[in-house]
């Protein structure tokens, strides 16, 4: 290799690398942007991101990402630690990041003229030794709005990854033509990844114990055999995908002292949480009212009450019931401990508490309580909203629209000949088509809307300050990409609909508009189906 080309080489090598650190801090705006209640606690990790993005730039002379960054740091400037991200700065950081996604585009897009690659969300990658079963995979995918990308080679494979860190992997077991040949290339893979990637392996055999072993200890989530449908596989990757997507949790501190209050809320904020602090015991009614916590750490020693006093009044409130209650004190006495436990209590913390092992705590106890309130209220096929609970979201947002006179529209979907379809084709498939639609709405709606799944087939979407002319534009797209959704069956593919009713809120009950938007529902019915009605 001569001098040039080993220049080139090195070139090539340290252009990837600015590039891959681009796609990190446009990542990251994406995950600000899609949850501005979430933007303080990225702040930081946004700044050093981009930060690190233009030291790589000047190092390695790529201008464009250095200017682009520039501005972005610029910017982040002026945004005060501890303050809400304003939309006119966010408009302005949305035009800087925009300015990096040009130049991070590859020179393919360039050379055809194609707008630049749009970071929504991290790929999803394709080894599969069938081509054609990979190509209609993606299309499935494109519907879903994930983004993913096929590989004919390892080797095309493992450079993507080195460029961007996928999501998850959809792996064939032989992909390469050799036996194991995917096996062999996902442990080369997870080997220059700190943090493993989710791989879905598929094979066209049934793999031994051992071979099931070995994909299990590289990474391997899923072993499916016989090779399944496009369906089975979209609803995993989905499930992988937004594992990471979580909202932070709310945490309330009620301590009366004002230091360890304030280090407490530190702590919380800088592990990606919700803090809400108070240190008058008084003030806990309010505080409940207006934080509604997923998890309450309570001091134990307080003027004019104790902390398990504090947790008998909050467990007489019904819907704080299961909320998990933390105690914090230098109390060592284990009999003490306990006690306070009986009385309201899920977990004792003593003073002086490690940071990780506080956020360990309220990580460990936070999943089981979203757990256990996703069995309360959501449906178990579909992880919407039960009907009980769509109609509870209804009537909140029916007295916030009219405190803050605000439209609401309510609309109600029902799949076309649903029936017909289970006849056919079989439940399971019927099962997967309610699960697919599910999908389609939670993807495409705002995470203000609230989507259950009314019974059966029956679906209601809640839009807040939404007209009910708007509401039918957004749901009218969803209707038409959905009818052009292929089901899969076995060998077999075909097309479902739905049809949908759309009321908006005039001042009347919960119960009068979901009766307005049934009517509305029916009309489209009679008119043939696959179309969408107002109420009038």
């Amino acid at each position: 290799m001569n001098d040039e080309s080993q220049k080139e080489k090195l070139r090539q090598h340290f252009a990837r690398r600015v590039t891959t650190q681009a796609r990190v801090v446009l990542d990251t705006w994406q995950k600000i942007s899609e949850n501005r209640g979430q933007a303080e606690s990225l702040r930081e990790l946004f700044a050093a991101d981009t930060d690190k993005l233009v030291r790589y730039a000047l190092r390695f002379e790529m201008n464009d990402h250095a200017v682009a960054g520039k501005r972005i740091l610029q910017l982040l400037a002026s945004w005060a630690p501890g303050t809400a991200l304003d939309d006119n700065l966010a408009a302005q950081l949305q035009e800087a990041t925009g300015s990096l996604c040009q130049s991070t585009q590859r020179r393919s897009d360039q050379a055809t003229g194609q707008a630049p690659q749009q970071y929504r969300r991290t790929p999803v990658y394709i080894a599969l030794e069938n081509r054609e079963t990979a190509n209609r995979l993606i299309r499935q995918l494109e519907f879903f709005g994930f983004r993913a990308a096929a590989f004919a080679t390892a080797r095309e494979l493992v450079e993507a990854c080195n460029q961007s860190k996928p999501e998850t992997i959809l792996m064939d077991v032989n992909f390469g033509g050799s036996a194991l040949a995917g096996i062999s290339t996902v442990e080369q893979l997870q080997a220059r990844h700190e943090t493993p990637i989710p791989i879905i392996f598929v094979s066209e055999d049934d793999g031994t114990i051992e071979t099931r072993l070995r994909a299990s200890r590289c990474g391997g989530e899923e072993f499916f055999y016989p090779a399944v449908d496009p369906g089975q596989l979209i609803e995993k990757i989905e499930t992988y995908c937004n594992g990471n997507s979580s909202e932070p949790y709310k945490v309330l501190v009620l301590d009366d002292s004002r230091a360890q209050a304030k280090f407490m809320e530190t702590v919380l904020k800088r592990a990606g949480m919700n803090a809400y602090v108070i240190t008058d015991p008084m003030q806990i009614i309010n505080a409940l009212d207006e934080f509604s916590p997923e998890i309450i750490i309570l001091d134990m020693y307080m003027p004019g009450c104790t902390g398990t006093e504090i947790a008998r009044v909050i467990r007489q409130q019904d819907k704080f019931h299961s909320v998990p209650i933390i105690y914090l004190s230098a109390e060592e006495d284990v009999n003490k401990q306990l006690q306070a436990m009986s009385l309201g209590g899920d977990d004792f913390l003593t003073k002086p508490i490690d940071p990780k092992h506080l956020v360990a705590t309220i990580h460990n106890r936070g999943r089981r309580a979203r757990s256990l309130l996703a069995l309360m209220i959501r449906d178990s096929l579909t992880g919407l909203y039960n009907h009980t609970h769509t109609l509870y979201l209804l009537e909140q947002e029916i007295v916030r629209a009219r405190q803050k006179d605000q439209p609401l529209a309510f609309a109600m979907i029902d799949i076309d000949e649903f029936k017909k379809v289970n006849d056919t084709y079989g439940h399971p498939i019927g099962d997967r088509i309610l699960r697919s639609l599910s999908m389609f709405l939670k993807q495409r709606l705002r995470k203000t809307d609230h989507i259950g799944r009314y019974g059966g087939e029956e679906f209601a979407v809640i839009l807040p300050n939404t007209s009910a002319r708007d509401a039918q534009n957004v749901l009218d797209e969803i209707r038409q990409r959905f009818s052009e959704l292929q089901q899969q069956a076995g060998e077999q593919e075909f097309r479902v609909s739905f049809s949908c009713g759309v009321a908006d809120w005039q001042g009347d009950s919960a119960q009068t508009l979901c009766e307005r938007a049934d009517k509305a529902l029916y009309r489209s019915k009679e008119h043939g189906r696959n179309q969408i009605s107002l109420a009038s």
